[in-house]
């Protein structure tokens, strides 16, 4: 058989159809062409009449007027406008702001303008807000209050220097009565009657409001403070590193039930204690160490941010949260203790205890002190079956855990 021969024939077909497709392409680019200028008139275009000697473009125009060229504008505008939504869902989709580490609810929010934190710092209505606070004071102190200890408040207050921020529970609904004390009218003052100090600070004390304060006084109203100085007891916690503290309880003070707050002689602060006989099972844990009371109590700001999250809403007396104070820091028995060298004296005025109901022939106060038990057995409960839950979650035997 023979070889076949390449030759100019055998190029012919591959001509015709580069021929074709050269002239398919032309009239695609001549037609999106048309497109581009709907409302091009041939006939105004200046052609050379040598280019075309024998095609009449007024004819062509009129042959093709039946296709409205304002439909063919009408199609132009409408396929532009569907790419700008869509260029602008684009554009916001790829603007719009989620940051899943903000805090909780201002996710959509740029970083730069949260403010997570608030404060107690009173503030002009005019002026600068940079110019509003003269001072910001690092200290809060708290007192729940009834009208009826007013004298014993004005004492206690003016042991407080202009570093503190006051702040005045109110259960009796009394507050503008206060004004007859000149610092009463700077201080923070808020009333809801028949309500305790531990229901008050769990709803108006949240640790991202008193964050700018580097320790919080919760006190009760019936202290005696003849030896005590605000500045000076700081000046002892910063000293021997307390995070939760109170004051020592001088002897004379009435309805002493643990040895722990007593306060010693010669002593600035003592972090344990000795107990009666089978009341402590560790000497490490309340009540001999690791324990202060809830009626003078210090917080600093980290220990209360903890704290806060263990007060229970409905547990309003605060009874047993002293034995549970210590989970909050560690070591505890290192970082809870009693100030001794300023002390306070324990006046157990059974004011808020009068704010009960009077029922089945009791008087309100026993109502008031009966539901304080129960209270302290069920947080004690909630506390067990919370940790329990916990350990076996992880797998670990809560009866081996201390």
């Amino acid at each position: 058989m023979g070889v076949p021969l390449r030759s100019g024939t055998v190029r012919k077909p591959n001509e015709a159809m580069r021929l074709i497709v050269t002239t398919f392409a032309g009239v695609i680019f001549g037609f999106l062409s048309g497109l581009s200028f709907p409302t091009l008139s041939l006939t105004k275009m200046n052609l050379p009449s040598s280019l075309f000697p024998s095609i009449d473009l007024t004819y062509i125009e009129d042959k093709y007027s039946r296709l409205s060229t304002q439909a063919l504008f009408n199609a132009l505008n409408s396929l532009q406008a569907d790419n700008a939504i869509s260029m602008q869902s684009y554009k916001y989709n790829e603007t719009k702001i989620w940051i899943p580490t903000n805090p909780r609810g201002a996710e959509r929010l740029p970083p730069g303008i949260i403010t997570s934190e608030s404060d107690f710092y009173l503030r002009r209505l005019w002026g600068q807000p940079s110019e509003d606070l003269t001072i910001k004071q690092k200290y809060l102190v708290t007192f729940t209050v009834g009208y009826n200890q007013k004298n014993n408040i004005d004492a206690a207050v003016k042991k407080f220097s202009e570093n503190f921020t006051i702040m005045l529970f109110h259960y009796d609904g009394l507050t503008t009565e206060w004004d007859e004390f000149e610092w009463s009218k700077r201080a923070i003052h808020v009333s809801v009657p028949k309500q305790t100090k531990w229901w008050y600070v769990k709803r108006f004390l949240h640790p991202d409001i008193v964050a700018p304060y580097d320790y919080i006084f919760m006190w009760d109203e019936d202290l005696g403070v003849e030896h005590f100085d605000a500045e000076e007891y700081i000046k002892l916690v910063r000293k021997h590193g307390l995070e939760i503290s109170q004051p020592g309880l001088d002897a004379n003070s009435g309805g002493f039930t643990w040895e722990m707050t007593r306060k010693r002689d010669n002593s600035e602060v003592h972090k344990d204690t000795e107990e009666r006989p089978g009341w402590c099972t560790d000497p490490q844990l309340p009540p001999c160490a690791a324990f202060v009371e809830i009626m003078a109590t210090v917080f600093s700001r980290d220990a209360w941010r903890c704290v806060w999250h263990m007060i229970q809403n409905d547990l309003v007396h605060g009874w047993g949260l002293d034995f549970s104070l210590r989970k909050c820091v560690e070591p505890p028995h290192e970082k809870i203790g009693v100030v001794d060298a300023q002390w306070i004296v324990h006046q157990s005025v059974p004011s808020l205890g009068n704010q009960g109901q009077a029922e089945g022939g009791r008087a309100p106060w026993e109502g008031v002190r009966e539901r304080c038990r129960n209270e302290w057995t069920m947080f004690q409960d909630r506390m067990t079956i919370a940790e329990k839950a916990y350990y076996e979650a992880m797998g670990m035997n809560p009866f081996n855990i201390t």
